[in-house]
């Protein structure tokens, strides 16, 4: 029996303003105005039209204050208390997710964007008001250029949070106007493929609308706002994603044609290029990712010192040392060279050594020792669980004792996923070599990747097959991307999280021979449990599930 799902949505409708500090994506939730105020007021509503944008968060505090990575094989908390734990173990319940006060964020975004839409008719009476037609012709012309993009934009936001609450809960209500305006107060819940069309909708009839490209435009300032770029890649993404085995079980490859396509789109889009004069660790760091042609969308936060502090190691002056790389991430980077019988990181893919700081490394001015009586020892409270610590997005020899701070800026989208999306995708519909009258092949787009830091190209005898080139996607998408907030998706999406998150976390056992010598002992840091049965998509929260008067039936499983 097929069932419709209905979800209750809060039918107030919040104010939404941006404060006049413009931290692009960092803006405040005012609920102050009211709709009188704002359909009289041009500032009001050009405010309420960052308000959309308010919601969007960044990857550096997805939980426990840090990285997403710990819910994956990525990485380990080291924190005797962690809320990773509840993913970590199974225990997701709609009583308990650490996740869940992200589905009515989002719902706040999606409307914020709907209320915009309908206060934007009014736009080209408030922009005049107190000008006069002739000698203010230039600004007002301006402005109302600046409201039609917003317009777009806003239809973009909507797909973002589509996009990102489908991915965590499946199917989810389609809300195509303010509630306030419908009067309704229960939707339907929508299959998940129909939320991908929605979203894919959205996208196509407002992509025309968008800035290409805010860096390169007369109107720079606005950077940091959606451009074509990345409404494209939000459309690649989701048809990646729905033409996978979780969403896509008859493997339908129409599905995986479309991905494909949505791709190519973007590596077609003018300014996009993997950045080959930029190093693969710094690229993450400071305010490179804002001025990159690697990046297609950053979530831009005030300079801080949040993610030193909590991944600095415990012997760093002011260093938490919260999140341990686990050795099933690190044992995946490939050698790029003769094997050292000493030295298990030696001659390593060169982005291992800027994601991870490992044993006999230099970090913070010093030489990193995992080892019994070492400055890292493990077996120090809160200490590594792996004899690993994190080094990807963090800053070296930051004084956090003087409270030092730095730039951090999320990437969302970037250019070298597109291309690992693209690999994917025409492999999966065409094969490895075929580039179906495209300009690039699947193992063209993945060796341009790997090329980028100076790996060679992938094997060809082992990656003729589809399943073989398969293979070889998933591990350059885990090394490329590691840490960035994909592996966990990745592995709901390709149905290999029943497997790979069933296995225990690994570390390494450090023991000292002699000055710079060591030797390494592989372990079990960490146990971890997925259930088939229910973990592949959230719980609907038990508050969620009362306020709809008994219309929301939850996920199955829970």
């Amino acid at each position: 029996m097929k069932y419709k799902y209905i979800v209750a949505i809060a039918t107030g409708i919040s104010m939404l303003s941006i404060s006049c500090n413009k931290d692009f994506l960092d803006t405040k939730l005012n609920t102050e105005p009211t709709p009188e105020t704002i359909a009289t007021s041009a500032g009001s509503l050009t405010g309420f039209a960052w308000a959309f944008y308010t919601p969007i968060r960044d990857g550096f505090t997805a939980i426990d204050n840090d990285l997403f990575a710990t819910i994956s094989d990525e990485a380990q908390n080291n924190l005797p208390s962690n809320n990773a734990i509840y993913f970590n173990q199974g225990l997701l319940s709609e009583s308990i997710n650490p996740e869940s006060s992200i589905y009515k964020s989002y719902y706040d975004g999606i409307r914020a964007a709907n209320n915009f839409l309908d206060y934007s008719v009014n736009a080209d009476r408030l922009i005049l008001i107190g000008r006069d037609p002739v000698a203010d012709a230039a600004s007002i012309a301006n402005d109302k250029q600046n409201i039609e993009w917003f317009k777009a934009e806003a239809h973009i936001a909507k797909a973002y949070y589509y996009a990102e609450l489908i991915k965590r809960w499946g199917g989810v209500p389609i809300v195509t106007e303010t509630l306030q305006k419908s009067g309704i107060v229960a939707i339907p819940k929508s299959t998940y493929d129909e939320v991908v069309e929605y979203i894919v909708k959205e996208i196509d009839d407002n992509k025309a609308n968008l800035q290409v490209n805010w860096k390169t435009s007369a109107y720079a300032g606005n950077d940091g706002r959606f451009t074509l770029g990345a409404a494209l890649a939000i459309k690649a993404r989701v048809l990646l994603y729905a033409a996978s085995p979780l969403h896509n079980p008859t493997n339908d490859i129409e599905k995986w044609k479309r991905a494909a396509a949505a791709s190519y789109d973007l590596i077609t889009t003018p300014g996009l290029n993997l950045a080959l004069n930029q190093f693969y660790g710094s690229y993450f760091r400071g305010a490179t990712p804002l001025t990159s042609s690697e990046t297609i969308f950053a979530v831009r936060r005030s300079a801080n010192n949040t993610m030193e502090k909590q991944n600095y190691p415990i012997s760093t002056p002011g260093g938490i040392g919260e999140i341990s790389p686990s050795d099933n991430l690190v044992a995946d980077y490939e050698y790029n060279g003769t094997p050292s019988a000493t030295d298990p990181y030696a001659n390593r893919d060169s982005r291992l050594a800027n994601a991870v700081v490992y044993n006999g490394s230099t970090w913070n001015s010093r030489v990193m020792d995992f080892s019994p009586g070492g400055t890292e020892d493990m077996n120090q409270s809160n200490g590594s669980k792996t004899g690993y610590y994190l080094k990807k997005f963090l800053n070296d020899n930051l004084n956090l004792v003087q409270n030092a701070t730095v730039q951090h800026n999320w990437v969302v989208f970037r250019y070298a996923e597109v291309l690992l999306n693209y690999a994917e995708a025409m492999n999966e519909a065409y094969g490895a070599d075929n580039n179906n009258g495209y300009t690039k092949t699947a193992r063209q787009a993945i060796n341009e990747v790997r090329a980028r830091s100076n790996m060679p190209a992938i094997n060809i005898a082992a990656t003729t097959s589809k399943d073989g080139f398969r293979v070889a996607v998933k591990h350059e998408r885990r090394i490329e991307l590691a840490f960035e907030g994909h592996r966990y998706w990745d592995l709901l999406r390709w149905k290999d999280a029943e497997t790979v998150l069933n296995q225990p976390i690994i570390g390494v056992k450090v023991t000292k021979v002699s000055s710079n010598v060591w030797t390494y002992q592989k372990i079990n840091a960490a146990t971890r449990k997925f259930d088939a049965s229910k973990n592949y998509y959230y719980p609907f929260s038990r508050t969620e599930i009362v306020n709809s008067k008994g219309a929301l039936v939850q996920n199955p499983g829970y």
